[in-house]
């Protein structure tokens, strides 16, 4: 076991039965894997089955047990049978880790429409679908659960060129906040981890050379002060911190910044 995923475990957890979205690699694998850790069941979800794969020998490495099916956010008959397979093997799902998301950049009139709309109904419409099957599972027997949404700080920080994108990581919080108000005394908790520059694979189908225009844009607006950033690890470290807080607590909304470089 990995000396990072040992420092995120807390001293002792009762076992769960946790999900995680865009589990093949990235923050999605770094989730489970903390997780896992726990000595927790995890569901792993993605369109990359191979991959999945891998972040189940992870998992399994570090001490928990690992379900792979594939899951497709975009569609309701991949969610249906994604939470059925779930249910059938393991339980009732009992921490939900909405993290399968997407970012296509460009400036709004020259998107297609099919960029955009690829962009919210991964990363706004699904999680909703998805939320909405575990939260009303939870809510018919009566069982207490965790519900995590990974945001962006591209919510309060707006990024030219990502308009669709943190449009519907504002909306998903905004959704996460009004499912907090509905569980209210009914023990299902909806908490935001909100995510600052992590190094991840998430713009590996952008082209590179965007980033050559982007970069001095968003310097100029005063969002990118810096170009340190975070590991996956260190979000994983933020979402177990959420989900294993005792049943008294809640924390609602979490949001995570690499620590600028030192002054020389």
């Amino acid at each position: 076991m990995s000396t990072a995923v040992n420092s995120l475990a807390p001293e002792a957890s009762e076992p769960r039965i946790a999900v995680v979205t865009g589990a093949s690699a990235g923050i999605g694998r770094a989730i489970a894997e903390a997780l896992g850790a726990l000595g927790w069941t995890v569901g792993l979800g993605a369109r990359r089955v191979a991959q999945l794969d891998e972040t189940a020998k992870v998992v399994v490495e570090v001490g928990g047990s690992a379900l792979v099916h594939p899951l497709d956010v975009t569609d309701t008959a991949s969610i249906d049978a994604f939470c059925a397979y779930i249910r059938s093997h393991a339980g009732t799902i009992e921490v939900l880790v909405n993290n399968a998301g997407t970012a296509l950049p460009g400036a709004i009139h020259e998107m297609s429409d099919e960029d955009h709309r690829r962009i919210v109904e991964t990363n706004l419409l699904g999680p909703m679908l998805l939320t909405r099957r575990v939260v009303a599972q939870l809510r018919d027997e009566g069982m207490r659960g965790d519900v995590v949404f990974i945001s962006s700080d591209a919510t309060v920080q707006k990024r030219p060129h990502l308009a669709t994108y943190l449009s519907t990581k504002a909306g998903i919080e905004a959704f996460a906040q009004t499912l907090a108000l509905e569980s209210e005394g009914v023990g299902v908790r909806s908490s935001v981890v909100r995510v600052g520059p992590t190094l991840t694979g998430f713009a590996d189908e952008w082209d590179l050379g965007v980033f050559d225009e982007l970069m001095p844009r968003w310097q100029r607006f005063g969002i990118q002060r810096h170009f340190h950033t975070m590991q996956p690890e260190d979000v994983a470290r933020a979402v177990v911190t959420v989900v294993t807080a005792p049943e008294h607590m809640w924390v609602p909304i979490v949001e995570v910044q690499p620590n600028p470089p030192l002054d020389t």
